[in-house]
């Protein structure tokens, strides 16, 4: 997967780069090229790149709930309350 990532990554920026060198020759597929390379930046490298980074671990520890707004409450509480 690691692999797979750096090479739509490598052929994103290729892409980009690629559109930016030939935009001041007015060629009409230079701006296609550059808006490609975004949506396949955001549409496609994105998503695979957040699957892989959070593969097997615990979202729930990262999701805002009302036990966590009760522990900064009692949080806060115990804090006031030592002043």
């Amino acid at each position: 997967m690691k692999t797979v990532l750096y090479i739509i990554f490598a052929a994103i920026i290729c892409c980009v780069g690629i559109g930016f060198y030939i935009k001041p020759t007015g060629n009409p597929i230079a701006d296609k090229l550059i808006g490609s390379s975004i949506v396949g930046l955001f549409l496609v490298w994105m998503p695979l790149f957040i699957y892989h980074r959070y593969k097997g671990k615990d979202v729930k520890k990262y999701m805002i709930t009302d036990d966590f707004f009760e522990k900064i409450k009692d949080e806060a509480d115990t804090f006031i309350d030592k002043k």
